[in-house]
């Protein structure tokens, strides 16, 4: 591993997002505003579903705690990697690309732990 504090560093920040925004989709306790157009449609058809959201942010929260604590931590990624991948495209396609920064930074670190923790993929990738 190239710097124990950056991957230290990047789990912190990594780790706190998901388990904060999990945490809030169920507590509400950080107002969210309202989505514009496609986004309110596709998002309040997926909480008309009334499992999608309390799922997601279950994962959410169980990944984030384990980010944090370094338990499972690859493992932790993969659960995460799709979460992260549709956040992203929310806002890019959704939203709108000026609200895309947080994304990029989560992909970022996601990409940035996983490339330290490569060995441990390895198995995943042989024939």
């Amino acid at each position: 591993m190239k710097s124990k504090y950056a991957v230290i560093g990047a789990r912190v920040i990594l780790g706190l997002i998901f388990t904060v925004f999990g945490l809030n989709g169920f507590f509400q306790f950080m107002p969210m505003p309202p989505m514009p157009g496609p986004a309110g449609a596709f998002a309040g058809a997926l909480a008309a579903s009334g499992y999608f959201f309390p799922f997601m942010k279950s994962i959410e929260v169980i990944t984030g705690v384990m980010i944090l604590t370094g338990i499972q931590l690859p493992f932790a990624l993969i659960l995460l990697a799709p979460i992260a991948i549709n956040i992203f495209l929310f806002h890019l396609f959704l939203v709108g690309p000026g609200t895309i920064g947080m994304a990029v930074v989560i992909l970022a670190l996601m990409l940035f732990l996983a490339w330290n923790f490569r060995s441990h993929y390895a198995a995943i990738f042989k024939k």
